[in-house]
C-alpha cells in the first residue's frame, strides 16, 4: 500500500474514538499488552514521561520535549489527535515519522492487527513505541489519549508522570464527577516514580493524594509553586498552569538529565519551532485580529473566552463548530451573546451538523448564519469584519485542523 492507501487503511478500517467516538474506547490493556509483546516490548527500550489530564496535555508535553531538545537529547513526542498529517502525532527533534516506516510498520503487522481486532489508537501507539525504540531516543514524551488507567498508553514505566488538570470531558467514559474523572487519570501513578499535578480543587486533590500514598510515590502540586517567568512561543492565559507544571517535571528530571537554565528558557522560546505544535491561541492575523484555538471544553473555552474580552475591539466575529457528541449545555452558556456567529460543521464523521448547532445556540441567544464549511464560515467572517475587530475560530479540533 501507498502512504495514502495506508492511512485510509488506518482511518477507516478500524475503530478510532477520533472519527466513531464510543465504540472505539476498549474497556481493558489486554490488545496493548498483546501487541507490545508482538512488538518485543519497544516501550521499554527507551525513557518516557507519561503527560495525562483534561486539557494542556499536547502544551505540556511538547514543552517538556522542547527543552529537553534544547538541552541536547534526541527526542521522541507522541500526542493526539493531528491537525492536518497523521505522521504530526510521531516525532522526534520536531521531525515527523517518515511515510516509509509508517507504511512498512503497517504491512508488517497488518495481519496481526486483524487478527485480534487492534483499534486505531492501539496500532498507532505502538507504531510510535516501535519508531521510539527503533531511533534509539534518549527519552520520549508521551501523551496519554483519553483518561489514564485505561489508555493503551499506560504500559509504559516512566521517569515522572504529569497530570494537568482535571476538567468535564469525555464523561460518558470518564465518568460524571470530578473525582471519578481524577480517579480515571491517576491510573497513570505508579509505585516509586514521582507524579506532577499540575492543577487540582477540593475535589480531585485528596483522589491524588490517595493514589500516590498507595503507590507509595511522592507528589508534587505545581500550582502552589511561583509563576514561571520565561517567555514563551505559546500565548494563551492557560499557558500559565501549564508552564509551572512543566518547570515541576522538568526540576524533577534535572537529576537523570543536563538540563540547564538557558535549555530551560530556549525551550519555552522555541516551542512552536522545536514540535511543530499549532492551534494553541495561535494568531492567524494581526492586522485583522484573528485566532484560533484547539480549546473544546467549558474548563479551556472558559479561559480562552476570557482571554478575548482583555482585548480591544469594535465587534467580535466566531466561527464555532463542535462534534455531535459535545456538552452543548455547559459550553453554550460560556460564549459571548453580542457576537456574530458563523456556525458551521467540521469535516469528520463526528462533526455536528451546523443546522442542529445554529437551533441550540439560539437557546442561548447566541446569533448567525449557517455555513457549508468551516472556510466558508470563515471567508464570511474575514468579509464582514473590519480591520478594527476580532476574528476567534474554535470550539473543536478539527474545526481549527481546516483553518491553520
Amino acid at each position: 500500500m501507498t502512504y495514502q492507501e495506508t492511512t485510509t487503511w488506518l482511518f477507516n478500517q478500524l475503530p478510532m474514538f477520533q472519527m466513531q467516538g464510543a465504540s472505539a474506547y476498549k474497556k481493558d490493556l489486554t490488545n496493548t499488552h498483546l501487541l507490545v509483546e508482538h512488538l518485543q516490548h519497544p516501550e521499554t527500550k527507551f525513557k518516557s514521561i507519561h503527560v495525562a489530564g483534561t486539557n494542556g496535555k499536547g502544551s505540556t508535553s511538547s514543552m517538556i520535549a522542547s527543552i529537553l531538545q534544547e538541552a541536547g537529547y534526541k527526542v521522541g513526542l507522541y500526542t493526539s489527535p493531528h491537525l492536518k498529517d497523521f505522521r504530526e502525532r510521531i516525532r522526534i527533534n520536531g521531525e515527523m515519522i517518515s511515510e516509509d516506516f509508517v507504511v512498512d510498520f503497517v504491512a508488517q503487522n497488518k495481519n496481526f492487527f486483524e487478527a485480534n481486532q487492534l483499534s486505531f489508537f492501539e496500532m498507532t501507539v505502538g507504531l510510535a513505541f516501535d519508531y521510539f525504540a527503533k531511533e534509539q531516543v534518549d527519552v520520549a514524551v508521551i501523551e496519554v489519549g483519553m483518561g489514564g488507567r485505561l489508555d493503551s498508553t499506560n504500559v509504559i514505566t516512566p521517569l515522572v508522570s504529569v497530570i494537568t488538570n482535571i476538567g468535564f470531558d469525555h464523561t460518558q467514559f470518564l465518568g460524571d464527577t470530578l473525582s471519578k474523572i481524577a480517579a480515571e487519570k491517576a491510573g497513570i501513578i505508579k509505585s516509586n516514580i514521582p507524579v506532577v499535578i499540575g492543577e487540582y480543587s477540593e475535589e480531585t486533590k485528596p483522589v491524588f493524594v490517595d493514589k500516590a500514598k498507595l503507590e507509595n510515590t511522592p507528589i508534587y502540586f505545581a500550582q502552589d509553586n511561583p509563576e514561571v517567568t520565561y517567555e514563551c512561543a505559546l500565548l494563551g492565559d492557560y499557558q500559565v498552569h501549564n508552564k509551572k507544571t512543566v518547570l515541576q517535571a522538568i526540576q524533577l528530571l534535572q537529576s537523570q538529565f543536563n538540563i540547564e537554565e538557558k535549555h530551560i528558557e530556549l525551550g519555552f522560546k522555541n516551542v512552536v519551532q522545536n514540535t511543530g505544535l499549532l492551534g494553541r491561541w495561535q494568531i492567524l492575523n494581526q492586522k485583522l485580529f484573528t485566532v484560533c484555538d484547539t480549546a473544546h471544553n467549558s474548563h479551556g473555552l472558559k479561559i480562552v473566552l476570557n482571554q478575548i474580552q482583555k482585548h480591544e475591539f469594535e465587534a467580535l466575529h466566531i466561527v464555532l463548530g463542535v462534534v455531535n457528541d459535545k456538552d452543548l449545555d455547559s459550553i453554550l452558556p460560556l460564549f459571548p451573546k453580542n457576537a456574530n456567529y458563523y456556525f458551521c460543521k467540521p469535516n469528520v464523521p463526528r462533526g455536528l451538523d451546523a443546522q442542529i448547532l445554529q437551533k441550540k445556540a439560539d437557546e442561548f441567544r447566541l446569533y448567525g448564519e449557517v455555513f457549508n464549511s468551516v472556510s466558508e464560515a470563515y471567508a464570511e467572517a474575514l468579509n464582514l469584519a473590519n480591520d478594527s475587530d476580532f476574528i476567534y475560530i474554535g470550539g473543536s479540533t478539527f474545526v481549527v485542523a481546516e483553518i491553520v
